[in-house]
């Protein structure tokens, strides 16, 4: 939430920062855009791959992680797995503990895609944490 105390006016410099970032922001994700349409998948569906590989602690995630992860709806994150489910790249078991529960793990085929886009993402994700450090320490 934004905070309600009165904000000094940003000054050109900080403009100039601002929109520097954005277009770097801007230029990372659209590369990974057309990497992840060129290897046949969405921009959400190696998004959803990476959340559940990139889960923190173990190697898959339930739906309502997800859902938080990807900033998104629980109804659409569904459909997501649904689609990714379909198209072979992962697949849902019981929850171990709460059996209601689902929890969604790469197969294979998903592990194996995630891996070569990702490594392909390796040297743009690089120039772009440079440019974040470089932004941030000043």
């Amino acid at each position: 939430m934004p905070s309600t105390a009165p904000q000094p006016p940003l000054s050109k410099h900080d403009y100039e920062r601002l929109a520097d970032f954005r277009y770097r922001l801007r230029s990372f994700l659209r590369f990974s855009e057309e990497l992840t349409q060129a290897h046949g998948i969405t921009h959400l569906q190696y998004l959803l791959l990476l959340q559940i590989k990139g889960f923190p602690g173990r190697e898959w995630a339930t739906i309502a992680e997800l859902a938080e992860r990807l900033q998104a709806h629980h109804h659409g994150v569904v459909a997501l797995v649904s689609r990714c489910e379909k198209a072979g790249l992962l697949e849902r078991r019981a929850g171990r503990a709460d059996k209601r529960c689902v929890e969604v793990h790469l197969k294979e085929k998903g592990q194996q895609l995630l891996e070569q886009i990702a490594l392909l993402h390796k040297d743009q994700r690089m120039e772009l944490q440079q440019m974040l450090q470089a932004l941030f320490s000043a």
